[in-house]
């Protein structure tokens, strides 16, 4: 049954023109545990709660986390889809170049894959820097709040994170396996622990009333439509990273099943799971001031703080930690894979650097390393601007979200290419589900571009815009001066001999 399914896999590879690189180790459930890894619940609302509490308060914080649960839904719906009949590691920017017409894929692909970079850099950047804040205000509990991290040390713990998740990808696939079979267990337990352990301690308890009617605004924005739209930032940048499903599809069994169903159940139990981690913190906040002028820098290490005890409360940010440092793992792997698929397109500067294979490991090493040096820098403005955090979750959530819809909006626009859908399809509900996506796509893009803070100064500036519309316009120059007279989209790696031998085994195997 093993070699039946290699086999298939393969050949369906083949079809879609590559051979098989990367060895296939993970299973439906870890690949189902990928998509938790790279949502996080812990990493995303512990890093921007925060933010939460002073853009519209518990009301937001909890209404907006059922608006982006539900509109982050159909573009999963949408991406699964399309992810079962095209499971290849290139992801989004591979189904650009299929859903789009000859004349128009190589610029589609091309820019869908820039974006998706920028995002999963971002993205990846902005966990490491969540999980140096977390460190961080676990030891100022642990010194009884007398320590307080400059940005020096929150940008030196952040470099050190990204090189031990680096190291951790450098230890082969075999390992892969195990640690996302450990993450999958450990993303769905820590949340849950952590809300039960701080209310059944917690000496006073919110009603409900404050929980889900309290509005608070301490952004200077006198506008509350704009401050609700603002606010949904820290469900939209948690529910991010789902498209890692697609991009280890090369080393997933069944990926035509697997990848679609892993999107699917991680955004599910992500919006399940979220949802409770918010209203169990915010039944036991025990104070909204000290909470938001917490001396830790993060709101949630305090309201675990005044609601438990000192040794508790290390215990649980300690699990926190742990679940981030998996999340950060998860990332730098899809994040790998998606610069060794692009460059084995020829799509970036070194492209055969970043595309080799290391022989023994069967990995893409050099690609795993130049991720961890990008994530590197993009900490290094933090040091001259507190507001850096904010304007990185921006950037992913933009950047990623616009790689998403591009594909989904070329298969609106080319039905007829996506003529041969794989074993996950949405049949009569599929274009209704695609213009639902691309839609909200739209309007997030533009509302994480907007200032969250007045007035907007240099250090309150939201320069996702600047760094977002310089990846945009910076790739659209060089496909149109460079690119396009020699980028030609995905390139087949696989000759008509070797797709007959993967046919021939796979009758020998049947």
């Amino acid at each position: 049954m093993a070699d039946i399914t290699k086999a298939k896999d393969e050949e369906l590879l083949a079809q879609l023109g590559y051979k098989q690189e990367l060895r296939r180790e993970l299973t439906s459930f870890t690949n189902y545990g990928v998509a938790l890894s790279t949502i996080c619940i812990c990493s995303g609302l512990t890093s921007l709660f925060g933010y939460g509490l002073i853009t519209g308060g518990p009301a937001v914080m909890t209404l907006s986390w059922f608006i982006v649960a539900f509109f982050t839904m159909f573009v999963g719906l949408s991406m699964a889809e399309i992810c079962s009949a095209f499971p290849t590691s290139g992801g989004l920017y591979y189904w650009a170049a299929r859903l789009s017409k000859p004349e128009h894929k190589a610029f589609a692909s091309w820019m869908t894959g820039w974006f998706n970079l920028l995002g999963q850099v971002a993205c990846t950047a902005g966990v490491c820097f969540g999980l140096a804040l977390m460190i961080a205000a676990t030891a100022s509990i642990a010194t009884d709040l007398t320590y307080t991290p400059t940005p020096a040390a929150i940008v030196g713990i952040h470099i050190l994170i990204a090189i031990s998740i680096a190291i951790a990808n450098s230890l082969g696939p075999k390992f892969m396996a195990r640690i996302m079979a450990v993450s999958t267990i450990v993303q769905v337990v820590t949340p849950f622990l952590i809300v039960i352990i701080v209310l059944a301690k917690a000496p006073t308890k919110q009603s409900a009333t404050y929980v889900f009617t309290d509005y608070e605004n301490l952004t200077g924005i006198d506008s509350m439509a704009w401050v609700v739209l603002v606010g949904l930032l820290m469900a939209q940048y948690t529910f991010l990273g789902y498209d890692s499903c697609a991009h280890v599809a090369e080393e997933t069994k069944r990926a035509n099943v697997s990848a679609p169903i892993g999107i699917i159940l991680g955004i599910g139990m992500s919006a399940l799971t979220g949802f409770i981690f918010i209203i169990g913190l915010l039944f036991s906040m025990q104070d909204y001031d000290a909470t938001i002028a917490s001396p830790t820098g993060l709101a949630v290490a305090q309201i675990i703080l005044d609601a438990t005890d000192k040794p508790t409360a290390i215990f649980l940010m300690t699990l926190n930690c742990v679940c981030c440092w998996f999340c950060g793992y998860t990332c730098i792997l899809a994040n790998s894979r998606s610069i060794f698929a692009f460059s084995r397109d020829n799509a970036m500067p070194f492209s055969k650097v970043w595309h080799s294979i290391h022989p023994r490991l069967q990995i893409p090493l050099n690609a795993n390393w130049l991720a961890c040096v990008l994530y590197c820098l993009l900490a290094l403005p933090y040091l001259g601007n507190p507001t850096a955090y904010t304007a990185i979750t921006s950037i992913a959530t933009i950047g990623l979200y616009i790689s998403y819809g591009i594909p989904i909006a070329c298969k609106l626009m080319n039905p007829e290419l996506f003529e041969t859908p794989g074993p996950f399809c949405l049949g009569k509900w599929s274009k209704t589900v695609n213009v639902v996506s691309v839609l909200w796509i739209c309007v997030i893009t533009v509302l994480f571009m907007l200032p969250s803070v007045m007035p907007v100064q240099a250090t309150t500036m939201n320069y996702a815009c600047v760094l977002v519309g310089t990846v945009g316009i910076g790739s659209l120059l060089v496909y149109v001066i460079s690119a396009r007279h020699w980028f030609k989209g995905p390139i087949t790696n696989i000759n008509e001999s070797e797709k007959v031998k993967l046919e021939e085994s796979l009758l020998a195997a049947n």
